[in-house]
């Protein structure tokens, strides 16, 4: 008759390190299918583990044996007749709890087998002592019975399976031990992960911070250059020499309006990786709007700048025609004049 299975779980399995008994060896790469089965043709309980076409698991389920949970997701048995400790890491707390209970009720169930065997061999022992004549007892050298040395020895031999349980107790405390360190390790390692983490975060805010001061900065320095172009738009003798240092200013400023523009798009384009960080890059996101803002209120100003000083040029070209053509006037009237007096001076002479 062939193996019932009975339960069945994922999870990761691990052996320990038969060279030094500390340190956890993975026995598979990824999550396996873990069971427990029943022999019916031997009477035993087994947990049977197979990853392609090797075993991985194959463990008999004794009442001596004890599963033991080391962490919230790590259980793990010590197996006398492989020399081995076997260790499973589950995706849960549940599953873990299902397992050692499950482990738990099998390891009784083995322990009832083993008692009803036993039971039955006490039965069978009277009708052999009946049947079977019974001899003098022996006596050895030292005229001790043979009884006598049948009970001494079965005294040493449960004070061997006594120091055999403390040992495996023992060993049991230090692989709980072990498993302990290596899961303080590991956390260890992930807060030393936050922490740079953190750390990363925090320096590439600081930066953000000093790029925004540099763009307000350099928004000042601009909204002062307009601010002296406008007030040289409005003085009129700065001729065409002014208009073109104006041009010229005013292609820088917007050249620099755009580079500022594409580092704010960079600057918005980055993200950081904490989610604590989303208040100060909303705020970062809100200053660069306002940068943004405020760079297209000084174009608007540069505009009204040009057209001003436009405006300005052409009256002055206009106030300087009119003049012209006054002293044109008043050319041709001196000239008249001149005629006039000499006419004058003929007509006195006669």
């Amino acid at each position: 008759m062939g193996e019932q299975p009975l339960f069945s779980a994922k999870a990761h399995v691990f052996q320990i390190d038969p060279a030094t008994k500390r340190n956890w060896i993975p026995a598979s790469k990824h999550a396996v299918t873990v069971s427990f089965f029943y022999d019916a043709g031997r009477s035993v309980y087994r947990i049977i583990s197979v990853g392609g076409t090797q075993a991985i698991i194959n463990s008999t389920i004794t009442p001596n044996m004890t599963f033991t949970k080391t962490s919230q997701k790590f259980g793990q048995w010590a197996d006398s007749r492989a020399n081995t400790v076997y260790g499973l890491g589950f995706t849960s707390e549940q599953h873990l709890q299902q397992f050692a209970e499950q482990f738990k009720d099998l390891k009784e169930a083995a322990r009832l087998v083993r008692d009803k065997s036993q039971e039955k061999f006490e039965l069978l022992s009277p009708a052999l002592s009946i049947t079977t004549p019974q001899a003098p007892p022996l006596l050895d050298v030292n005229g001790c019975t043979e009884e006598k040395l049948f009970r001494s020895k079965s005294a040493d031999m449960e004070q061997t399976t006594e120091k055999e349980q403390m040992r495996k107790m023992l060993s049991e405390g230090s692989i709980c031990e072990i498993s302990s360190e290596a899961e303080l390790f590991s956390l260890r390692e992930s807060n030393a992960k936050l922490l740079a983490a953190l750390h990363e975060a925090s320096s590439s805010i600081e930066q953000w911070k000093k790029q925004l001061a540099e763009y307000q900065e350099e928004t000042d320095r601009l909204r002062e250059q307009v601010a002296e172009l406008e007030a040289q738009s409005s003085v009129s003798a700065s001729g065409e020499r002014g208009s073109e240092e104006l041009m010229q200013t005013m292609a820088e400023m917007e050249a620099l309006i755009k580079a500022k523009d594409e580092e704010i798009k960079i600057l918005q384009g980055r993200k950081p990786d904490i989610t604590d960080l989303e208040k100060e890059r909303e705020e970062a996101c809100k200053r660069v709007q306002d940068l943004e803002e405020k760079n297209a209120e000084l174009e608007n100003r540069v505009q009204s700048a040009e057209s001003a000083l436009a405006f300005s040029l052409d009256a002055r070209n206009q106030v300087e025609s009119e003049v012209q053509k006054v002293v044109e006037n008043l050319d041709v009237k001196i000239y008249d004049l001149s005629n006039l007096r000499q006419n004058l001076s003929k007509l006195l002479e006669k």
